[in-house]
């Protein structure tokens, strides 16, 4: 696990999701079609600054109730084991019924908890409730609905890998997110990530500064676009 420098979260959260994506494509670590959360789940507080932190996964059930000794306030082991992973942390929670986000894992009281321990978001493909309540606490919300009850919410277990909305994510993996959506950030990549974001930003800010313009030229575009490239050594 690569423990998640401060500088570096900093620098992270001074973006968006969409240029840290395009910073990333440059460096060829995966295909573009992977890595980010897909439309099955949507960021619930947009307005929020983003997210950095390292992943703690869990898997859960909300239809039928839980076998004896995991209850939600049975499973404390589940928060010492959040406790394990360095902070910032960000929890991924897929919820494996069969009828997906039946019942809710966190609303105002769990989010409270997470806060305590050091966590800035929590994502599942399942659902969450108490928005409001929730909001309050500056824990994100990444879901894939909203439901008005618990259920028989129960955790399966934890630590495993887990997927959610096309994201496969792992214990200590590196997550940012923002209204965009969750994604992974490659940690052999990370600390470039910042710079070369940021010089892909000047050349679409050429580019668009261009199109603004009184000067604008379908042949000037292809000057621009073809003169303005990101080079990393």
């Amino acid at each position: 696990m690569h423990a998640l420098d401060a500088g570096l979260a900093t620098a992270l959260r001074r973006l968006d999701g969409c240029a840290i994506a395009n910073a990333i494509e440059t460096f060829d670590v995966r295909l573009r079609n992977e890595g980010f959360t897909d439309g099955r789940i949507r960021c619930l507080f947009e307005r929020q600054a983003p997210v950095v932190g390292h992943a703690v996964t869990a898997r859960i059930r909300a239809s039928t109730p839980p076998p004896v000794g995991h209850n939600y306030f049975d499973r404390t082991d589940w928060w010492t084991y959040i406790g394990t992973v360095p902070a910032p942390r960000i929890i991924v929670v897929q919820d494996v019924d069969d009828f997906i986000g039946r019942g809710a894992l966190v609303g105002e009281v769990h989010a409270n908890i997470l806060r305590a321990l050091d966590c800035h978001a929590y994502a599942t493909n399942g659902a969450v409730r108490d928005l409001d309540g929730v909001g309050r606490t500056g824990l994100q919300l990444f879901a894939g609905s909203i439901s008005v009850s618990h259920a028989y919410v129960h955790i399966v277990d934890f630590g495993e890998p887990v997927e959610v909305a096309g994201l496969s994510v792992r214990t200590g993996d590196m997550l940012f997110g923002d209204c965009h959506g969750l994604q992974s950030i490659p940690p052999a990549i990370a600390a470039e990530i910042p710079w070369v974001a940021q010089e892909m930003q000047a050349r679409e800010q050429r580019v668009i500064d261009f199109c603004k313009s009184a000067e604008f030229s379908i042949e000037g575009l292809r000057a621009i676009i073809n003169g303005s490239k990101v080079h990393r050594t």
